[in-house]
């Protein structure tokens, strides 16, 4: 059963379990982009990297920048496939990314990779792609660094950056 609404659409399986589609753009970086539009690309965030149709990737001017890349199916099985860089659009979302030249057979999926170019992540409960906010550039465990103690002459800021490391966390 599928419903849609937008560039979304809403497939069920057998037990009930939502899993949701979108249309993405894509194109090859630079100059002079020759868009393709894919529909009903499936968001997996089970699959590292975006998988598209080989042929459509090429008629968007995408190249193979990676060749024989060693992939692990959802079945255990291994293939190898070609990868080249793209831009990829959907909706407000936008980024580079990786993609895989998917061959006869092979699903088209929107991959964990983009998601996070995309800033991005899946709000399961309403099918759909959410902003992820501000992207983090580091944490900060002590900030001591940064607070009034610190002089505006050299000598003392390097003395101050002595005694208040500042330690970046994941």
């Amino acid at each position: 059963m599928a419903k849609s609404r937008g560039h979304l659409t809403y497939l069920y399986n057998e037990h009930g379990m939502g899993v949701f589609t979108v249309d993405v753009r894509v194109t090859r970086p630079g100059r002079r982009p020759r868009w393709k539009t894919f529909r009903r690309v499936m968001v997996d965030t089970g699959a590292e990297m975006t998988w598209l149709p080989e042929a459509d990737l090429r008629s968007a001017g995408v190249e193979t920048f990676k060749r024989d890349q060693l992939f692990v199916m959802a079945n255990g099985q291994y293939v190898t496939r070609h990868v080249g860089m793209a831009v990829i659009e959907c909706g407000e979302f936008k980024t580079v990314d990786e993609v895989v030249f998917a061959q006869p057979g092979d699903l088209s999926l929107l991959g964990a990779r983009t998601l996070e170019g995309f800033n991005a992540h899946v709000d399961s409960r309403k099918k759909r792609l959410v902003a992820a906010g501000p992207i983090p550039a580091a944490r900060v465990r002590s900030a001591a660094f940064l607070g009034s103690t610190v002089s505006t002459s050299s000598r003392a800021r390097r003395r101050a950056s002595r005694r208040h490391q500042i330690t970046i966390t994941d």
